[in-house]
């Protein structure tokens, strides 16, 4: 059964806004994966801003470049360019920028002498990757999973506001759970659907 998650939602709320923007690239000839790139770019900044303890610098990085994530979707779709490279380029970046970011943070840890920043940032790392492993593998299987409580827009919306409002801790601690808690809400999701068929 298909599933409609926050994620789904927040694209779909945010598509006229997004729409001129991915026409803009479109009449610029930009290539989605140029768009995808940038987003990585930006997420590596903000990986390095964390790393040399410039947080809220960091955050704002973030807020500025999360959104292309659902921009190059959008503008493959829109330009004709939709590919299958595409989309596996699109998704492994997506977990390098998440390594990027929360190495940073585990970097400012060891700096600062936070040990529970770097236990958080480890087990909200953790919990991303299997987010998208448990999807990616799923669907390999030719199973539908794109069901849980935190996926990456969650994320990075939990960590832009922790990052921009100072509340880094509680972010972390949010993700950090429920990050684990969507991976096994997955597991647990394919192993119902197996079960009845």
């Amino acid at each position: 059964m298909a599933t409609f998650t926050l994620t789904d939602r927040v694209r779909e709320l945010s598509r006229p806004f997004l729409a001129p923007v991915a026409d803009f690239l479109a009449r610029l000839n930009i290539h989605p994966n140029a768009v995808s790139l940038a987003g990585f770019l930006g997420c590596v900044a903000c990986g390095v801003a964390l790393a040399l303890g410039y947080v809220r610098l960091a955050g704002l990085l973030l807020l500025l470049f999360g959104p292309l994530d659902a921009v190059d979707g959008l503008l493959a779709r829109r330009s004709g360019k939709q590919s299958v490279f595409g989309a596996f380029l699109d998704s492994t970046l997506d977990r390098y920028a998440e390594i990027a970011i929360f190495g940073g943070l585990i970097y400012l840890g060891l700096k600062e002498g936070q040990n529970l920043w770097i236990l958080l940032a480890f087990l909200a790392l953790s919990g991303s990757l299997m987010v998208s492993y448990t999807r990616a593998r799923a669907e390999a299987l030719g199973l539908e999973c794109k069901v849980g409580l935190l996926t990456r827009f969650e994320r990075l919306a939990i960590l832009t506001l922790g990052l921009l409002s100072g509340w880094l801790t509680a972010s972390l601690t949010i993700i950090a759970i429920f990050a684990n808690l969507t991976a096994l809400q997955r597991v647990l999701h394919v192993y119902h659907g197996t079960k009845k068929s």
